[in-house]
């Protein structure tokens, strides 16, 4: 009797863009037919249809027993460390004798950054690398090691691949913002800029970079500067998705510890060690405010688990 392989559930961050919300969708529903000997299903944390529960819901109802959790993420911050783990153990208990391992988040791998080097070239459309700066721009948050890893994807990128320099800068939650980042580059004697979102599809946040590109590039004519696309749901982010399913299918699980606010006492986050993990919304996703926990009534302590 042959063991069916353990099913494949995707976590997406959720985002109240109508368009961004369909390419995840798209996205999952491409994976299943990519791998029918899979049962694929996909939700959100929060502000999109839908939830991560449903998903689950839909695995069990079609007899799955075993899941793997991948969260379609670039970086470990507060959703892939806290939100999703809380979610999946409140799933647990709603099903029992269902067990899942839990992957990691998908940056700064390889086969991103030639998806983004692709994205550069694309924009650049045969200016020399040598004349561009880049500004890689990723979502920004409160966690400091969420926030190193877009800094380690930017220095990645610059390696090798004969760019004047790659500079970092985050949308939301962190300094420094895109002007002040377009700011510095300039400072820096850039004349020619890309600036680069570091966001796997579109949607409010990369539309918000976009605008605020614009914007300081019509202020500052002495500067040329363009606006990459988005990484979308290319061929090697399809094939990153299973290499994170296969890893956690094997139980082999490098989640990074090294400096995690939960475990390590972060200057200025002392605070945040050992404490238990909450689900939680960010204001800036979205263009306006919305009252918190909404449809969040399942704030239990789930302690901050690094999936063992």
């Amino acid at each position: 009797m042959t063991t069916q392989p353990p099913a494949l559930l995707i976590a997406g961050h959720g985002t109240r863009d109508e368009a961004g919300a369909e390419a995840f969708r798209d996205f999952v529903k491409e994976l299943g037919r990519r791998h029918p000997e899979l049962p694929v299903a996909g939700g959100f944390i929060e502000l999109s249809p839908p939830p991560l529960g449903e998903a689950v819901t839909e695995l069990v109802e079609r007899g799955v027993r075993r899941f793997a959790a991948v969260p379609l993420m670039l970086v470990s911050a507060g959703h892939a460390k806290g939100d999703i783990p809380a979610a999946l153990a409140r799933e647990k208990e709603r099903h029992p004798g269902v067990s899942y391992t839990y992957g990691r988040p998908l940056g700064p791998h390889p086969a991103l950054l030639r998806v983004l080097e692709r994205r550069l070239d694309e924009t650049l459309a045969g200016t020399p690398r040598e004349d561009v700066t880049v500004l890689l721009v990723g979502r920004g948050s409160t966690d400091p090691d969420a926030n190193a890893e877009v800094c380690k994807a930017a220095r990645l990128l610059w390696e090798g691949r004969g760019y004047a320099g790659v500079e970092t800068a985050f949308v939301s939650l962190a300094a420094p913002d895109v002007p002040s980042g377009l700011d510095r580059v300039a400072r820096l004697g850039a004349r020619r800029v890309v600036v680069l979102p570091y966001f796997l599809f579109t949607g409010i946040l990369p539309d918000r970079v976009r605008r605020q590109t614009e914007e300081w590039a019509a202020a500052h004519p002495e500067v040329e500067v363009r606006s990459a696309d988005v990484i979308g749901p290319e061929p090697e982010l399809l094939d990153l998705v299973m290499e994170r399913y296969a890893e956690a299918v094997a139980g082999d699980l490098r989640m990074n510890c090294d400096s995690c606010v939960y475990r390590i006492a972060l200057p200025g986050f002392e605070d945040k060690v050992g404490q238990p993990q909450q689900p939680h919304f960010h204001p800036d996703d979205d263009g306006h405010d919305h009252g918190h926990g909404h449809g969040h009534h399942h704030h239990g302590g789930h302690p901050h688990s690094h999936a063992h």
